[in-house]
């Protein structure tokens, strides 16, 4: 029974990691690093891939094997899914940047693996430990729940990293695109440039409102779409404020300026509520953990006393 217990947990285990490997394996490079990968592809092969079979070999096995394979599961048990929980689903990677090219068919078998895998781990460990009813099925239940929930807490987490990767490189990317256009630069060209000289969650976002317009699709509409697709209040204001600037003939120039001034004092705001909070959230620390040591010390030797007193007596 313990060899069974342990087996399963190895087998979940090794699962776990096979599928975190692939998901990281497959995470966009830098800029940089896919030109060196490039590179290194033409410098091993001497020559580009010509046939499609070339091409499809040429990918990882997540990409070929996996992910399809992840897709179609997900699409055969999201099929009775309402439209709505798609849809939502859907916004949500989106705000998270697409993670590992999930899409939402995707998610939910990756979601189906996690609860196979969770549950199986909690098993065996129930299991190896020897556990007794009720207790033994703390272990199932409790690894379908985390299966279950662990999916979607990354994502959400990937969403809040990603909303502060852009918060934080607003201000740097919004005087930049003052100074270019202050200089002479059209917007696209400034946006372009901006584009150029950071690489973050701000710059891919922006990089995809280029090559949108240069598509054909309205400068304004992209612009709108990349502030609802992010959902950040600083980002969605700057959108709005360019869009009435070329709907009302102002100058861009002036408005980046406003805008840039406007993201700083927000930030020195925000920095002085986080000061505020700080005392606050220091408070329930030092209730928990300071203040029964300092009980201990000072009320420890009357206490000893006393009972001494009544254990003479």
């Amino acid at each position: 029974m313990t060899m069974l217990a342990l087996g399963i947990a190895v087998v979940a285990a090794a699962g776990v990691l096979f599928i975190m490997y692939g998901l990281t394996a497959t995470m966009a490079p830098k800029p940089g690093e896919l030109l060196e990968a490039r590179l290194a592809q033409f410098t091993e092969t001497g020559r580009m891939p010509t046939t499609l079979t070339e091409v499809e070999l040429s990918l990882p096995l997540f990409e070929r094997v996996l992910r399809p394979a992840l897709d179609k599961l997900g699409g055969i048990l999201n099929r009775r899914a309402q439209a709505g929980t798609q849809q939502a689903l859907q916004e949500r990677l989106n705000l998270a940047g697409k993670p590992w090219g999930l899409t939402p068919s995707g998610f939910v078998a990756v979601r189906l693996l996690s609860v196979v895998l969770f549950t199986g781990i909690c098993t065996g460990l129930t299991i190896l430990e020897q556990f007794q009813m009720p207790m033994l099925l703390l272990g199932p239940v409790g690894g379908l729940v985390l299966g279950y929930l662990m999916p979607q807490l990354m994502v959400s987490r990937r969403i809040k990293k990603r909303q502060k990767e852009i918060l934080l490189a607003m201000p740097s990317a919004l005087d930049l695109l003052t100074i270019s256009v202050e200089a002479g630069l059209s917007f696209d060209a400034a946006l372009s440039r901006v584009a150029d000289k950071y690489h973050n969650a701000l710059t891919h976002e922006i990089t995809q409102v280029l090559n949108e317009v240069r598509l054909g699709r309205p400068r304004l509409e992209a612009l709108d779409d990349m502030a609802r697709r992010c959902k950040v209040d600083e980002l969605n204001t700057f959108v709005q404020a360019i869009i009435q600037s070329e709907q009302l003939g102002v100058g861009v120039a002036n408005v980046l300026r406003i805008q840039s001034e406007e993201i700083r004092r927000r930030r020195r705001q925000r920095a002085e509520e986080l000061g505020q909070k700080a005392p606050l959230k220091m408070l329930f620390p030092m209730v928990g953990c300071i203040f029964p040591t300092l009980f201990i010390v000072l009320l420890g030797p009357a206490v000893i006393e006393v009972v001494h007193d009544f254990m003479g007596k």
